[in-house]
């Protein structure tokens, strides 16, 4: 790696090359709290649209819709005609789509319809801790001691999330929306991560996000999603806004602006380390919702949310550990 100097020529020395490092570093961590803030601010926006009146299913819809709307130039870009990848991978893009895009999004908004934002976010977030069962279980990855513990540690932050020890009055409507959530998150990490199929980080957000608006765009017509609108100003933090405000913001900022700085993050800190500072998105989620809403969680759920933090953390650490399956020994040949 070499930096541009003042006269166009490029510095490949070590002093060069460590200031490229840190640049390249700034800059990616910098887009990264972009992202995690610009997607925080979704649960909170919804909330204030759905007390007015809109179905999860409509802001879903024009979340999506405004994102893939916007992304699509870039999409288009990075895709370089190469049209053989979308046709090679139309099952996943709609999958992804369904599943990981508009799956999760609408479980998200649906749950925090009926519980706080900062529960549902948190619930949400334990997705990383499933992902480990799930590769165990699926494909006989076996997690070393750092990550069962931090799956331990996930788990016990849930039971605090949910306020299960003091038996409060819970929303189980709530729960399983968040919990629906989860599986979505986790579909997405698990697709995103896959290298093999050749897609480009922006073309797979692009195809996710139009596959997502076009299938729950066939739902809505068909009558399976319900779509209603309001035209009633909402309010947030004591103030009211026109009802066409927060659509904007949660599709033009909390979800194009969120993909891609998301996608430029991963590309410059690489994905271990973009997705440790994501975690911010849970930290965001509950401060846009105090500050917009109003809505702080009780005691136990913030110390339970750092247990979830605390365990997704450990999660990640302990990557780098996890045994993969031995092959089995080829069967030999019977002597003639």
């Amino acid at each position: 790696m070499s930096t541009m100097t003042h006269d166009g020529t490029f510095d490949a020395t070590p002093t060069g090359v460590a200031a490229a490092a840190r640049a390249r570093l700034s800059a990616g961590l910098a887009f990264a709290v972009v992202s995690a803030l610009s997607f925080g601010m979704a649960g909170a926006l919804a909330r204030g649209l759905l007390d007015t009146g809109w179905s999860a299913g409509s802001i879903t819809l024009v979340r999506v819709g405004l994102a893939a709307a916007v992304l699509t130039p870039f999409g288009l870009a990075a895709l370089r005609g190469r049209w053989h990848l979308l046709r090679r991978n139309l099952g996943l893009l709609t999958a992804y789509g369904a599943i990981a895009v508009a799956g999760a999004q609408f479980c998200y908004f649906s749950a925090v319809q009926h519980m706080q934002v900062g529960p549902a976010i948190l619930i949400e977030f334990t997705a990383p801790a499933v992902i480990v069962v799930y590769l165990w279980l699926r494909h006989g990855q076996r997690p070393g001691r750092m990550t069962l513990a931090g799956a331990a540690l996930a788990a016990l932050g849930l039971v605090l999330v949910l306020d299960l020890v003091s038996g409060a009055d819970l929303s189980v409507t709530g729960v399983l929306w968040a919990l629906g959530a989860m599986v979505g998150c986790a579909t997405y990490f698990i697709i995103s991560a896959d290298e093999d199929n050749g897609l480009p980080p922006l073309v797979l957000a692009w195809g996710g996000l139009t596959a997502g608006a076009l299938v729950l765009g066939v739902l809505g017509v068909v009558g399976l999603l319900p779509l209603h609108a309001s035209t009633a100003a909402t309010t947030y933090a004591d103030t009211e806004v026109p009802w066409w405000a927060p659509l904007v913001a949660v599709g033009l900022v909390s979800a194009a602006l969120a993909y891609v700085a998301g996608i430029a993050a991963g590309r410059r800190l690489g994905s271990r380390l973009a997705s440790f500072v994501a975690l911010l998105e849970v930290v965001s989620s509950v401060a846009w919702a105090w500050l917009l809403l109003h809505e702080l969680p009780g005691a136990a759920q913030l110390v339970g949310g750092l247990l979830i933090l605390a365990g997704v953390v450990a999660v990640k650490l302990g990557e780098n550990s996890v045994t993969a399956p031995t092959p089995a020994e080829p069967a030999l040949e019977p002597a003639a």
